[in-house]
């Protein structure tokens, strides 16, 4: 992981790169995605064998098929660059590609049982403290953590693939296997799909990124979106990592604003600038976190019927603006050490050269403006739905602090 994009987590999600380089005109070579090539990996058989039903998954009873893979620029079923590592993420990935409809339920009992295993694990190691076995429980304890945590981190992966999915979305594969003499380019574009998941304030705060990032202006003409530019590949890698984590931000800075901006229309002695005195934990109503997975649209409706006499109340921008150093810093930073892990693991995926085992290398990539503008958008994609993820598995799962 030492040659990961890794120096830029704990950074402040403002301070973005400079736009990636200037455009050129040249031809681009294309990869098509072909969504109705899916060949399923992994079969996981449900059913059989003793009284469980339907919802009775075990990883036990995984089973492997062998199959052909998809070409190497194809969009597949789980044709993603990070594939799973544990038992638990190989076992969801075939639920997901042959049960999906099972694929919440499944990872539900997974998370639990991970909890409960490692829970019994430090239980072993506080009441056997004392004895003679003291050192040997607390290194299965420790080996149980770091088996866990492996775990949670594929099925947080999973779960914001299933995000994806749900928006017709494929990732974008391996770019070492789409890359033809040194030129990548990305299609279909999925700018619409991407776009979709946010609400319009935030909308404009990603495209403002899009431009400090590419250079690309938010109207620009076709003509402009698909002409080429140069731009090293460590150069893209750290764009695409910053992409994600200002994703996590704004999802992070825009809940906080809705929850903060209806506190203040419930009570008008409560004002915005309480984000520069109470900390954000402490502002949430009881239950409200376990509403957040998958309530993207009642959360895209906080706030509506909102009178003429409030529209004085500043936008999101504005808010973002004025925040006091410590706040921005609180919502800018990762809460878990298994989302810091699973972007480090992720980027490097994406962006590995398979012969050197490197991201930070200088070589040049020939793409479009286009191109560019679909990375940054999945990015922040990606970013947003980490922060959905990491809050749902954290109310089954307690995830590290980072």
């Amino acid at each position: 992981m030492e040659n990961c994009v890794y120096n830029h987590l704990h950074r402040t999600i403002l301070t973005l790169p400079t736009p990636l380089s200037s455009s050129s005109s040249s031809s681009s070579v294309r990869f098509f995605a072909n969504t109705a090539a899916t060949r399923p990996l992994v079969g996981v058989s449900l059913g059989g064998g003793g009284g469980g039903g339907p919802l009775s998954l075990r990883r036990r009873r995984l089973v492997v098929k062998a199959s052909a893979g998809a070409t190497p620029c194809e969009y597949s079923s789980l044709n993603s660059p990070l594939e799973p590592r544990s038992t638990v993420g190989k076992f969801l990935s075939g639920v997901l590609q042959n049960h999906r409809q099972l694929f919440h339920v499944a990872v539900g009992e997974e998370l639990k049982l991970l909890a409960d295993d490692r829970d019994a694990a430090l239980a072993r190691m506080v009441i056997g403290s004392g004895s003679d076995e003291a050192l040997l429980h607390r290194r299965i304890a420790q080996l149980k953590e770091n088996q866990c945590q492996i775990a949670v981190e594929d099925i947080m992966y999973l779960l914001i693939f299933y995000k994806f999915s749900e928006i017709r979305v494929p990732l974008v594969p391996k770019l070492s296997s789409c890359l033809y003499n040194g030129r990548l380019e990305i299609l279909p574009s999925k700018d619409w799909e991407l776009e979709s998941i946010h609400s319009l304030e935030v909308l404009d705060m990603i495209k403002e990124h899009i431009t400090s990032v590419t250079g690309l202006r938010a109207n620009s003409s076709v003509t402009e979106c698909w002409a080429t530019t140069k731009v090293r590949k460590f150069l893209l890698a750290r764009v695409y990592v910053a992409s994600v984590l200002y994703g996590y931000f704004l999802k992070s800075v825009s809940l906080r604003y809705h929850l903060e901006r209806n506190l203040s229309l419930a009570n008008p002695d409560l004002h915005l600038g309480l984000r520069n005195t109470l900390p954000f934990i402490d502002m949430f109503p009881s239950g409200f976190k376990d509403t957040i997975f998958g309530s993207l649209s009642s959360l895209q409706s906080i706030g509506q019927g909102i009178t003429k006499e409030e529209e004085d109340i500043e936008d999101l921008k504005c808010y973002v603006t004025g925040f006091h150093p410590g706040s921005l810093q609180r919502c800018a930073k990762l809460r878990s050490k298994e989302a810091v892990n699973l972007i480090g693991s992720y980027s490097c995926a994406l962006f590995n050269n398979e012969e050197s085992g490197l991201v930070e290398s200088d070589d040049v990539i020939l793409t479009s403006f286009s191109s560019l503008k679909r990375l940054v958008l999945e990015a922040v994609a990606f970013g947003s739905f980490l922060w959905e993820t990491e809050d749902y598995i954290d109310n089954v799962y307690k995830l590290m602090d980072d």
